[in-house]
């Protein structure tokens, strides 16, 4: 067994991983009372990746849920995927929000929480007998899946050197922040995200609501719950090319700190395969505001899923690796998920550092943040690392 452990911070965290975990139950064959009921082999075969079996034959999740704020752990608890997890992985800490403030939530206002989620992590862990790695869903825009989540991954770093680490982390291009913070948020989560990740897949909430003007946050959510869907199939069921995390790591990620990643979600209606082709790079499937017809992409893995004819598909998809999975997602009978490491995150990041430069030249904000216990050496070091992490992009153009 190659197990994961699943860690959800903050509210936006916590939204995309409840809509994750109900994708797994049902493609999983797991009923809400934790028992496996489907009488073929398929589901079963690696279903000890993410799921712990209890000593009455029950599965549960190996997850862990945490939210300075209640409200939003309370509403998972009384939802129909809260009475899958046990009450001690529900972890409630403090009456208060971080108030959309990386330096809060980083800095431990609440220090209660954060052993709390520390001890959880090592129980979890003892119970694995060969554990892989962890993933993390989360926002970059607040201040809990941000600062308290980078608190978080460098606990796991510094803990747990050997296991990989892989994110799936929101965040927002707007050219007006929703919060006058968010240039900050960003930069010093991504500062984290570069030093203690070894995959980052980021979905842009700007780019979503833009080109599916009709949805809500909560269909949004269900999307972006669609895609880890797919990008970990190839963790869950029988898979010969990105068979576990570190081999879809070393594929994905050839240069160490360039370990950024976009995707994308194709329905297969009545779609050819060059059809297909096409709709898989459109402006409307992608996560990321990346123009694949322009820049490079330094590797790419196709993953179709549903009852799909395998002929001519390595002819129409010959610059990526494909995978295939019987099991289809929920919504669709047949679907395509794209993951790639694309040139183009250079020029997104570049745009969150010039917002991140111009306030913090003038020192606007410093002092909300400051003040719970930051220094104002954690925005140097994330600035220059940003700086950096660019100009690396552009070595290998």
């Amino acid at each position: 067994m190659h197990e994961i452990i699943h860690i959800q911070l903050g509210e936006c965290g916590n939204r995309i991983g409840s809509k994750f975990w109900n994708c797994i139950f049902d493609e999983h064959c797991i009923d809400s009372t934790g028992i496996y009921f489907d009488q073929s082999d398929l589901c079963r075969d690696r279903i000890h990746t993410y799921f712990d079996q209890t000593s009455d034959g029950k599965y549960r999740p190996r997850a862990i849920l945490a939210d300075f704020d209640p409200d939003m752990m309370n509403s998972i608890r009384n939802s129909s995927v809260g009475k899958q997890f046990p009450s001690d992985q529900m972890i409630i800490a403090g009456e208060y929000s971080c108030a959309s403030n990386w330096g809060v939530g980083y800095c431990l206002q609440n220090v209660e929480l954060a052993d709390l989620v520390s001890n959880k992590i090592r129980q979890q862990v003892e119970l694995c007998d060969n554990l892989q790695g962890f993933q993390m869903t989360h926002s970059l825009i607040g201040g809990t899946g941000s600062g308290f989540g980078s608190f978080i991954l460098n606990q796991l770093r510094d803990e747990y050197p050997d296991r990989l680490i892989m994110t799936f982390s929101c965040l927002s291009s707007s050219e007006i922040p929703e919060r006058v913070i968010e240039p900050y948020n960003i930069v010093l989560g991504l500062h984290h995200l570069i030093e203690n990740c070894d995959s980052s897949c980021l979905f842009d909430n700007e780019t979503l609501l833009k080109r599916r003007l009709s949805s809500t946050f909560e269909d949004l959510n269900q999307i972006i719950a669609n895609v880890i869907s797919g990008i970990t199939t190839c963790f869950r069921f029988p898979d010969q090319i990105n068979g576990d995390m570190r081999k879809f790591t070393t594929y994905s990620s050839p240069y160490i700190r360039l370990h950024f990643l976009t995707s994308s979600l194709t329905p297969m209606l009545s779609l050819s395969l060059s059809e297909l082709r096409k709709q898989m790079f459109d402006n409307t499937n992608l996560m990321m505001p990346c123009n694949f017809q322009q820049g490079q992409c330094h590797a790419m893995t196709s993953i179709f899923r549903g009852q799909i004819s395998l002929q001519k598909i390595d002819e129409y998809f010959p610059d990526s690796k494909t995978t295939f999975c019987r099991v289809p997602l929920k919504e669709f009978e047949r679907s395509l998920t794209m993951i790639g490491n694309h040139m183009g995150m250079k020029e997104i990041f570049q745009r969150f550092l010039e917002k991140f430069t111009a306030m913090f030249r003038r020192k606007l904000y410093i002092f909300g943040l400051c003040r719970s216990g930051l220094d104002e050496m954690e925005f140097t070091e994330a600035e220059n690392n940003l700086n950096d992490l660019i100009d690396e992009y552009q070595s290998i153009e």
